[in-house]
């Protein structure tokens, strides 16, 4: 039986989080450059954007380049932002009713990236399906870092008190506030950690990693991930017996 035969469509995780891993890798596996893989992967993203679209699910957010990835080769990071550039299809957004919104230091990247993000973001506001979310330019410690220093100066201002600060109220400062913490995290490319990403908002998240390389992440794959989702039972600290 296929996966896509398995899939409880009434169960589809609200929000899934992916680090998509493994670009370079499958390029190097083929005797190519590390941008092709990250050409192959931009593909990658427009396939699995559609079928979650699809599946029903709410909000897609995907770790596209994290602020350790400024310290990659110049070559690579320049032909990061030129793929970004080219790759952002707005048409695309608009056929599957998706909108789209971006989390991270944006101020570091290119003025035309900015520009086509921003103008992307405006554009597709409207459309009420799902949430496309481009992590870029982020980490989680930075983006804990501005949230405690917005707080502090509120403190400073004399407009909010120490003894009033409460896990909401980070919650409510941070990028991601607009959306709800991820049900199901995904990690491709066979490496088993975070890598600084929405860890505030992975407390309880449901983790998933795979060896499959990015480029080669389809349809059949996300709907493995979610099928073992389903199968697991999230208590968020509680027993079996009080969430039965």
């Amino acid at each position: 039986m296929s996966y896509k035969e398995q899939v409880d469509l009434n169960r589809i995780p609200q929000h899934i989080a992916i680090i998509m891993d493994g670009n370079g890798r499958w390029a190097k596996q083929r005797g190519h450059e590390r941008s092709f893989g990250h050409q192959a992967g931009a593909e990658t993203v427009h396939t699995i954007t559609t079928v979650a679209a699809n599946l029903g699910v709410k909000y897609l957010t995907l770790y596209t380049f994290s602020t350790e990835n400024w310290n990659r080769p110049m070559d690579e990071v320049a032909a990061l932002m030129s793929l970004l550039f080219e790759s952002i299809e707005e048409e695309m957004f608009m056929k599957n009713n998706v909108s789209f919104r971006v989390i991270g230091d944006i101020s570091k990247l290119p003025e035309n990236v900015q520009e086509r993000l921003n103008t992307c973001v405006k554009n597709t506001a409207r459309n009420t399906g799902m949430c496309l979310v481009l992590a870029l330019s982020y980490s989680s410690r930075w983006e804990i870092t501005e949230a405690v220093r917005h707080i502090a100066g509120l403190v400073k201002k004399g407009e909010m008190n120490p003894e009033d600060i409460t896990a909401d109220t980070l919650a409510g400062n941070l990028t991601t506030r607009f959306m709800p913490d991820p049900d199901l995290l995904i990690r491709t490319g066979g490496e088993i950690r975070l890598s600084n990403y929405l860890l505030w908002q992975c407390a309880y998240s449901e983790l998933y990693f795979c060896d499959t390389f990015w480029p080669d992440f389809r349809e059949e794959e996300l709907l493995k991930a979610i099928c073992d989702y389903q199968k697991r039972e999230r208590r968020f600290g509680k027993t079996s017996e009080q969430i039965s």
